[in-house]
């Protein structure tokens, strides 16, 4: 289905501003719906003669839909939107009209103008309509709760037609919570709660406070109730700040153990200030699992820095054992599984600093492709160059490709550029009988270079070495190939990454290594996971 942003760009001819300002008050009314208990359906001119588009439909959750079908993409003219365009036109809130029916479902019209001010912070042209729907099948006497309800809406209807709701969003804000729902209160312009709904009420009880909330100061209840002076000033401002007509950022409150949300809304219906609305939200239950995760991913991340200083401690022991041993082949070894543990150190190094099991891999890469060069035993100088991007990998998947890369950068730069006294050599026969070749020559016009691509692709990651050396022994068959490393790798890739891998000659000359591997894993059950 096309967004709102799709189908306003795609039929009308309403200016980037304009369109912004539509998903504002998509983003934020839901919260004007459960108030009308109506659906709320957003309109904007398609052609001067009548014809309106809905670009986004919202349903109440406080009473039944009066449309059973969504209405986005409908494009509609002539006397079923006369009321719309009465809005469009004069500028006004319609709200004349008898019932209409919907199949069996009797609703209510009403069309509220969409204005978005101006720089001057002056009333602007209207650019779309909001036409609110009201299903009547339930129709009945109203409660006290549901005309304080109504009454708000009304309100924040009116708001809407002077351009100033919604109010702007503060940084980091979702519109999410708290809702009407929740808990509302509504404030007079002197601070004093003229209604409380029984889940605001239940709200604050649980805060310590036991009385009624009609006829209270919220402000300087919000103070007294506070464990911390410095919570209760500044929920204690922002509900003051409402009363002037601005719109603060929400604030929470924590006392006696619990912990409260709350959303202070200016109503300012005409321009004229005339009080607040407040949403409050009981989050006690939401704070005491994220003081228990942010426990959790302390001792995680804790976790893996011991386990990368017992590594380091690991390649320590192994590079001093390296000094110690007179034979040649098993200092190479040695050396070899001290790179390997440092690789795999690497990535409980990033975890450590992590707040969740995943890794950014593109700099653990950059720093074991800087390690091969430095350590490989060739006296050629080989450049190093990452394209693409690895993103984000689970410590699964990071932990066991950092390895597989290590040993083909390795290889790559060992094998691809090998000292110039190896190079004029010609190879020793393979196991399999091969008959000596000599190495073949480097175009010397040709800068050394290892090359480690990356991308994703339909839940795959495909990652290529490739360099510009020797390239690989005629017969060469990486299955058969007896040296560790490639061994590891071939482990690796096929068991812990369930991926595969070909080492081929590459199109301009020298090796490449492809690999392609799932970043999907499968569940307990035997489902997908990425």
């Amino acid at each position: 289905m096309s967004t709102l942003r799709d189908l306003a760009e795609e039929h009308t001819h309403l200016r980037p501003a304009d369109i912004d300002h539509l998903h504002r008050i998509a983003g934020d009314w839901q919260l004007l719906s459960d108030l009308s208990f109506a659906d709320l359906l957003l309109w904007v001119p398609v052609d001067a003669d009548g014809t309106f588009l809905c670009v986004a439909q919202v349903r109440p959750t406080t009473a039944p839909t009066a449309y059973q079908d969504d209405q986005v993409g409908r494009i509609v003219g002539g006397p079923e939107v006369a009321h719309l365009g009465v809005a469009y036109s004069q500028g006004r809130i319609w709200r004349e009209g008898d019932p209409v029916w919907y199949g069996d479902v009797p609703a209510r019209h009403e069309a509220i103008p969409v204005r978005l001010r101006t720089a001057e912070g002056e009333a602007g042209e209207v650019i779309a309509v909001v036409g609110r729907d009201t299903n009547l099948s339930t129709a009945r006497t109203p409660s006290q709760l549901e005309l304080n309800y109504l009454t708000t809406a009304d309100d924040l209807a009116q708001m809407i037609a002077d351009g100033t709701f919604p109010p702007p969003r503060h940084p980091g804000e979702t519109t999410s919570a708290p809702r009407v729902g929740d808990g509302l209160v509504r404030l007079d312009a002197g601070g004093k709660v003229t209604y409380a709904s029984p889940n605001a009420q239940s709200a604050y009880r649980r805060l310590g406070y036991a009385s009624h909330l009609v006829g209270e100061d919220l402000a300087a209840l919000h103070r007294r109730l506070a464990g911390d002076p410095l919570d209760g000033t500044e929920a204690s401002n922002g509900i003051l700040a409402a009363l002037r007509g601005e719109a603060p950022p929400r604030r929470e409150i924590d006392a006696r153990g619990a912990t409260m949300l709350t959303r202070a809304l200016p109503l300012m219906p005409a321009g004229v200030p005339i009080g607040a609305l407040v949403l409050v939200r009981d989050i006690t239950e939401v704070r005491r699992r994220d003081r228990a995760l942010i426990t959790k991913d302390a001792t995680i991340r804790e976790i893996h820095h011991r386990v990368k200083n017992n590594l380091q401690t690991v390649a320590a022991l192994l590079r001093l054992q390296a000094r110690r041993v007179s034979m040649p082949e098993a200092r190479v070894a040695l050396e070899e599984s001290v790179r390997r543990v440092a690789s795999i150190a690497l990535v409980h190094e990033t975890l450590s600093m992590s707040s969740d099991e995943a890794v950014e891999f593109d700099g653990i890469v950059d720093r074991v492709a800087s390690a091969a060069t430095e350590v490989a035993a060739t006296e050629v100088s080989v450049g190093m160059r990452r394209r693409g991007s690895f993103g984000v990998l689970p410590a699964e998947i990071a932990t066991s490709l950092v390895m597989v890369l290590n040993e083909l950068l390795l290889n790559a730069v060992e094998h691809g550029f090998p000292p110039a006294d190896e190079a004029e050599e010609p190879r020793a026969p393979a196991a399999s009988g091969m008959v000596p070749v000599a190495a073949p020559e480097v175009d010397p016009s040709l800068r050394p270079e290892v090359v480690v691509s990356a991308h994703r692709f339909r839940k795959m990651l495909h990652v290529s070495v490739t360099d510009n050396g020797r390239g690989l022994p005629p017969g060469f068959d990486a299955e058969r190939a007896s040296r560790l490393g490639l061994q590891i790798v071939r482990a690796l890739v096929t068991g812990e990454l369930r991926g595969t891998i070909e080492l081929r000659a590459g199109a301009n000359g020298g090796t490449e290594a492809v690999l392609v591997v799932p970043l999907a894993r499968n569940t307990p059950d035997g489902r997908s996971q990425a």
